[in-house]
């Protein structure tokens, strides 16, 4: 059994995670400890408190308990606030109070673009534009090229969580760019699991989302791969290696 531990803030599409771990098999266990948003708004002095060491700190024990053996910050926007360097002093922090190996949705979406071996990207965000601009910096800064931006305004996690399926279809066709070779969905408030398959159908090339490649970070840090189709073709990578 390996057990992946997350830190989600608040409460809008955390049962994509439920869905994801009856998608990876019997030998997979998906822990998931909710942290203090505090105020819910796309800004970034609130977004830097809601990714603080304090608010982090306070989950952490949980996931010990539960016998997690990594954790991921899954919230995309409370960690490239910080930028690049300031991210990974955040990782750093968590790994240093959880005694495991750690990570974020921030570096997720830029390990699993190189996972896919593409280079080129296009982002649709439900944050407002300059929230956005951050995390296509932060993307650049890991090697990644920003074909094409799309921002939706939306000012709070709790309003993302009510977008559905043609939503979700929506915002990823707007931000599709030819040039792209993948389109990545930032938001871990927005649910996306469920179209995976769709969206990628739709697009006709990988789609990253902040719950997939959230979890696959997980798998990632505990040296896992594992071929579940159903969760977009980051989750048909080969070498197929089950530990």
């Amino acid at each position: 059994m390996t057990a992946l531990g997350f830190l989600y803030p608040g409460h809008s599409a955390e049962d994509d995670y439920p869905r994801i771990e009856q998608l990876l098999g019997s030998d997979i266990r998906v822990d998931l400890v909710h942290t203090e948003i505090g105020e819910d708004a796309h800004r970034v002095a609130a977004l830097r408190e809601t990714g603080s060491a304090e608010r982090l700190g306070a989950g952490v024990e949980r996931l010990r308990l539960a016998g997690a053996e990594t954790v991921v910050w899954a919230c995309t926007s409370g960690g490239f606030v910080y930028g690049w360097q300031g991210a990974q002093d955040q990782v750093r922090t968590l790994a240093r109070l959880a005694g495991m190996p750690a990570s974020s949705t921030s570096f997720a979406f830029v390990h699993a673009a190189r996972e896919l071996g593409v280079r080129r990207v296009a982002v649709g965000a439900t944050y407002p534009e300059d929230i956005t601009a951050l995390f296509a910096e932060f993307l650049r800064a890991g090697g990644l090229e920003v074909t094409s931006v799309r921002s939706s305004g939306v000012l709070t996690a709790a309003e993302a969580g009510t977008w559905g399926e043609e939503d979700v279809l929506t915002l990823a066709r707007a931000a599709d760019d030819a040039g792209a070779e993948a389109v990545l969905l930032p938001d871990t408030a927005l649910h996306t699991v469920a179209y995976l398959g769709l969206l990628e159908k739709s697009l006709s090339k990988p789609v990253l989302t902040a719950n997939q490649v959230t979890v696959w970070e997980g798998l990632r840090l505990a040296d896992r791969r594992v071929n579940a189709p159903e969760l977009g073709a980051l989750f048909t990578r080969e070498p197929i290696v089950q530990v």
